[in-house]
C-alpha cells in the first residue's frame, strides 16, 4: 500500500511542479503590482486635473489675495485683486495685465468653503 502512494505521489509531483515557474520569479504578482501603480498614478492625475478645473486649490499669499475670477474666454478673465486693503479689478490675457478700475470701498464677496459647495451639488444631485 506504501508503495503504491510513493509511486502516486511521483506521479503527481511533475505535473504540479510544472504550474511553477522555474526561474523563481512570479509574473502575475508583478503584473498586478504594476497594474495597481497605474491606477493610483491615473487616479492621482483625474483628481489634479478635477482640482485645476474647478479651481478648488487656492494659493493664499499674505500680500495679493485674488478674491475673484471669472473667465471670459479661453485665455481672458477678469480677477478681483486685493493688495493692503485695496481692491483691483484686473483684465487678464495672455499678452497683457490691464488695471480696469480701482475700488475705494472693498467689495464684500459670499465665499463658499468646500464642504459647503460639495452639499450644495450633493443637494443638486438629489
Amino acid at each position: 500500500m506504501m508503495t503504491l502512494l510513493l509511486a502516486e505521489a511521483t506521479t503527481l509531483a511533475p505535473t504540479a511542479s510544472t504550474t511553477v515557474n522555474h526561474s523563481g520569479v512570479d509574473y502575475t504578482s508583478i503584473a498586478g503590482m504594476f497594474g495597481g501603480l497605474l491606477v493610483v498614478l491615473l487616479l492621482i492625475f483625474v483628481l489634479a486635473f478635477i482640482v485645476k478645473r474647478l479651481n478648488l486649490a487656492t494659493g493664499n499669499s499674505a500680500a495679493i489675495k485674488v478674491k475673484a475670477q471669472s473667465a471670459l474666454g479661453p485665455k481672458e478673465r477678469v480677477v478681483l485683486v486685493e493688495l493692503d486693503g485695496q481692491q483691483y479689478l484686473l483684465g487678464v490675457t495672455s499678452q497683457q495685465i490691464s488695471l480696469l478700475d480701482k475700488y475705494d470701498s472693498p467689495v464684500n464677496i459670499e465665499t463658499t468653503s468646500f464642504s459647503q459647495r460639495l452639499k450644495q451639488v450633493r443637494a443638486s444631485q438629489q
